[in-house]
């Protein structure tokens, strides 16, 4: 079955009419829920008064949210404001030292932020690893990298570290960890990168300034160092047509997610909720499935608008940066899986890809996701949720794999290519369906807690089965239906089908007026037959 595989129209208008009522469904159901439970005990540390208009109380369960865009959003600001500043004056004067002229005010504004032992402990780590890479043996950086990645994990390596943050203030912790682990994986970038360089070394300088650009320092995302390298010393700044103006654009769509999520924090408590369980026990089976679902879709939010802040920057510096991670709406396979497109990226290029190779071999696929699945458990901390979580998304991408291969085997491929397209497509959205779910109940587990999965799958497979469970797989099935249908349309764009071959023009019965005629006012073919270039496939 191919990816542009269609339906009828009027089946897909109805899996949107159905998606669209059930979407509603649950969400009054969990707005129910936050109206009726505002005062519980169990809310008071994490709902707080909200916006005067409104008369309602705000759920602030996420520190991340709150962090960025409530009570550290002015020095957030400032500093974002001031790289553009700075940035734009020098891609004026001197746009050859552009780089340059990043890293400095990085290291200035890392500085001022975390103290001068904190550069220390981050030029420390710098050092060490650029001295590995230049014995460039391969499997020597990536140890040494893990093993530096490691000391930001384990007792007594952290407590040392952290004494060389002066000061105690609420983003201590945050900017210690993000400043530490994001430094650690440009390091190991630059130096895997050098040992690719077949000629020479890097300079210790495009180190610095590839890890001191401080849109990228705290929060991410990662761009790996061959990007970055060509991007920020390329000489060219002239920009596209139009591209100031989808800049501008991307920002103010940000603006707008940010307020309307901060709207909606006012009428659903999504992230307070799966915190109470004995109210969870007593929530409608559609209150607690929406729970779940619009746990995912408000963590990608969070990342898309929090990466794409940043991102609206990087691109004012003439960068390419990572896109923004995959909705989870738009998600059906374990492969596409991933909350932060950087993270993802670093992993495929040095890890997943390096040892997987094409993906078709079972043994192979299998190694190159352990160990994928292993530098993740380090960057995130092992602990036991984290753990599960792996070992869940591990098993997903191999199952997806064995899965593909016994579907290809007799009599399956033969079955498969005697239906029609479309009802092949049918029947792949039923399994996929599944596989939807099994996304959102492992990926609840890192988002939420082992308690609220627990309580999700037990009353969507157990206590709800059959009625629950049916509807539910079949409001997925539509969502997966919608979701096949835009990925169809976006194929037709990318790469349109060829046109059929033109009709060969009538020839009329020669006649000695037309034998007379002169080659110059005879019509040609190509006049006759209509451009092809100008048709448009369905």
């Amino acid at each position: 079955m191919g990816i542009k595989s269609a339906l009828p129209k009027y089946e897909i208008y109805f899996y949107n009419t159905v998606l669209c009522l059930a979407m509603f469904w649950a969400g009054s159901w969990i707005s129910e829920v936050s109206s009726s439970s505002v005062n519980r005990k169990t809310f008071k540390p994490s709902v707080k008064p909200g916006w005067y208009y409104f008369g309602r109380k705000r759920d602030t369960a996420d520190f991340e949210w709150v962090m960025w865009f409530s009570s550290f959003r002015e020095h957030i600001l400032f500093a974002l404001c001031g790289h553009v500043l700075f940035a734009k004056i020098c891609t004026m004067l001197a746009p050859q030292h552009r780089s340059l002229v990043y890293m400095v005010y990085g290291l200035l504004a890392v500085w001022t932020s975390m103290g001068w032992t904190y550069v220390t402990l981050i030029l420390s780590h710098c050092i060490l690893l650029y001295s590995i890479s230049l014995v460039k043996i391969r499997w020597l950086c990536f140890v040494t990298g893990l093993c530096t990645l490691a000391t930001f994990k384990c007792e007594p390596f952290v407590s040392w570290q952290a004494g060389f943050v002066d000061g105690d203030f609420a983003m201590r912790h945050i900017l210690f960890y993000g400043g530490c682990g994001f430094t650690i994986m440009r390091c190991m970038s630059f130096a895997l990168e050098n040992c690719e360089r077949k000629e020479g070394n890097y300079n210790i300088l495009e180190l610095l300034k590839y890890n001191f650009y401080l849109p990228f320092f705290y929060f991410g995302p990662i761009m790996t160092f061959d990007k970055f390298y060509v991007q920020a010393n390329k000489s060219d700044l002239t920009r596209k047509e139009r591209e100031m103006w989808n800049i501008s654009l991307q920002g103010l769509t940000h603006l707008g997610a940010i307020i309307v999520v901060d709207v909606l924090f006012h009428f659903m408590y999504i992230l307070t909720i799966p915190t109470d369980l004995k109210l969870l026990k007593h929530a409608s089976d559609w209150a607690l499935v929406g729970l779940a679902y619009f746990n995912l879709v408000y963590d990608w939010v969070k990342a898309a608008v929090m990466f794409g802040v940043i991102n609206t920057v990087s691109r004012l510096d003439h960068l390419d940066p990572p896109k923004p991670p995959k909705c989870i709406t738009m998600l059906y396979v374990f492969a596409e899986t991933h909350f932060d497109r950087g993270i993802n990226e670093w992993l495929c290029k040095y890890v997943y890809d390096h040892l997987g190779g094409k993906h078709d071999n079972v043994v192979e696929e299998l190694v190159a996701t352990l160990c994928t699945f292993g530098v993740t458990i380090l960057w995130l901390g092992p602990c036991e949720v984290v753990l599960l979580w792996a070992f869940f998304n591990c098993f997903g991408l191999n199952f997806e794999l064995w899965a593909a291969k016994f579907f290809s085997m007799e009599p399956f491929a033969s079955l498969e290519m005697s239906m029609s397209e479309a009802t092949s497509r049918r029947i792949r959205g039923v399994f996929n369906s599944l596989n939807f779910w099994s996304i959102v109940l492992y990926n609840i587990l890192a988002l939420n807690s082992l308690d609220f999965a627990k309580l999700v799958a037990k009353r969507l497979l157990l206590k709800g089965f059959p009625i629950t469970t049916i509807i539910v797989m079949f409001v997925t099935y539509c969502l997966i239906q919608v979701i096949k249908e835009r990925e169809r349309q976006q194929a037709l764009i990318d790469d349109p089908d060829p046109l059929p071959p033109a009709a060969p023009p009538i020839a009329a019965a020669p006649s000695p007026t037309a034998a007379a005629a002169t080659p110059a006012a005879t019509p040609t073919a190509a006049q006759l037959v209509s451009d092809p270039s100008k048709e448009k496939a369905e």
